[in-house]
């Protein structure tokens, strides 16, 4: 797989109900306002990329469907403008990153405040593992 592409194909959606479950029980938080990233690094198996990622904007913050697809949108765009250093990372490491990014804030908010919350968080995991 070309990595040095900016896609995001569906097998780096994490959507896998064990992985979520496994995430959300033993993972890591770290906040960068508006976003919220739980992470954990697990053992690379056969089964999907090297970093799996979801998106959640809470229905208690954005009360429309339109306004949580939105930020959804932009979160997952600044991904995946963001993620190739990551990947390179944990494929050399052979390890598998599983990602969830979670909106705090009550309203809908630029794409540059997303984007610097992503830089400053993506940073967070990079500094860690290496």
């Amino acid at each position: 797989m070309n990595t040095s592409r900016k896609t995001f194909p569906k097998i780096e959606r994490l959507s896998w109900k064990r992985h979520i479950d496994l995430l959300f029980q033993q993972g890591a938080s770290h906040v960068a306002f508006p976003l919220r990233m739980i992470y954990l690094p697990v053992d690379q198996d056969d089964r999907g990329a090297s970093i799996a990622m979801l998106v959640s904007v809470p229905k208690k913050r954005l009360k429309h469907a339109v306004d949580r697809n939105y930020v959804k949108r932009r979160v997952r765009e600044s991904y995946r403008l963001r993620k190739n250093e990551l990947i390179h990372l944990y494929t050399a490491k052979n390890k598998k990153l599983l990602l969830a990014f979670l909106y705090l804030d009550h309203g809908t908010c630029s794409f540059a405040k997303i984007d610097r919350a992503m830089k400053k968080l993506l940073q967070t995991i990079q500094e860690q593992i290496a």
